[in-house]
């Protein structure tokens, strides 16, 4: 199933990819192969459903990717989720 409309937008933009959070950890990371909206859609909602993810923000034009977990961030396993969606988690970003 794809998110993208008839007219080219994508229709997962239309809910924000971020939500407020009170408190957790933000950590930034680099991922290599995004190239449109749905990589940025894909991202989002695998990396979502991690556990103990509370929000994932992504900068395709950047190469970023934020996501902010109850705690420190499992790394492998998020490494393992973003390679398994098509992308490359190549280690924090500075």
């Amino acid at each position: 199933m794809s998110c993208c409309t008839p007219d080219g937008s994508c229709s997962t933009t239309a809910t924000p990819a971020t939500a407020a959070v009170a408190e957790g950890v933000t950590t930034v990371y680099a991922v290599a192969g995004m190239t449109c909206g749905h990589c940025e859609a894909t991202l989002t909602r695998e990396i979502g459903a991690v556990d103990g993810v509370r929000s994932v923000e992504v900068d395709r034009a950047a190469g970023r990717v934020s996501v902010t977990t109850d705690g420190e961030p499992d790394d492998a396993v998020l490494a393992k989720v973003v390679d398994e969606a098509g992308y490359e988690l190549t280690g924090r970003a500075s």
